[in-house]
């Protein structure tokens, strides 16, 4: 599960201690709230079917490969599935490459949903060992499915275009310096993230 309203507030609490920026924005727009996702194989599949399209055409696919493979869509059987009926479903041939090269690699035992490292960095080299998932997959899967909290999604572009509104930069930081300027927020990174969208998304600003 993702990061709790508790956690959120008490990490952006602790930036807001340290960054008037935060704490200002803080009193602008309040809390955010909590953006949970279920831990496991089938959030990093809705993941794969979900890029690059609405979320109305994600949904679409989803229910029909629901319908193919049966609620839980078992790895193995996505793996034995017939390449048109998968495409009838929705899935192109590239969308079948990326959702084969997961499967394959959890029926392996190389990539376990339920005992990723511990350590942030390995846990994203392993899951980006999948085709088609790059960092920011990995990162997003890591803060809204497993709750890490010191997660910081610097090639987000909101959260890039969100943290230079924040911080009053006058242009868009670019990926490394929005690293560099979230460190001082280390461990409650994934907290900020959390705020950095909701304030970009919020239409009174």
């Amino acid at each position: 599960m993702g990061l709790t309203r508790a956690q959120l507030e008490t990490g952006l609490d602790a930036i807001a201690a340290i960054e008037p920026a935060m704490a200002r924005a803080l009193d602008q727009v309040g809390y955010p709230a909590a953006r949970i996702r279920d831990r496991g194989y089938r959030t990093m599949l809705r993941t794969i079917v979900g890029q690059q399209v609405s979320v109305a055409a994600a949904d679409s696919v989803w229910r029909k490969l629901e319908g193919l493979l049966g609620e839980t869509i078992p790895p193995e059987e996505l793996l034995a599935a017939e390449f048109d009926a998968l495409r009838a479903c929705g899935l192109s041939r590239q969308k079948q490459g990326y959702a084969r090269s997961l499967c394959e690699l959890v029926t392996a035992g190389e990539v376990d949903f339920t005992s990723l490292p511990h350590d942030d960095e390995q846990a994203i080299e392993q899951l980006t060992r999948i085709k088609g998932i790059g960092r920011w997959s990995a990162e997003i899967y890591l803060l809204f499915a497993e709750g890490r909290e010191d997660i910081w999604p610097a090639g987000d572009l909101a959260v890039q275009i969100g943290a230079g509104k924040l911080l009053g930069l006058p242009e868009r930081p670019s990926e490394k310096e929005t690293r560099t300027l979230a460190e001082p927020w280390h461990p409650h990174r994934g907290a900020a993230a959390v705020f950095i969208w909701h304030y970009y998304q919020n239409a009174a600003l």
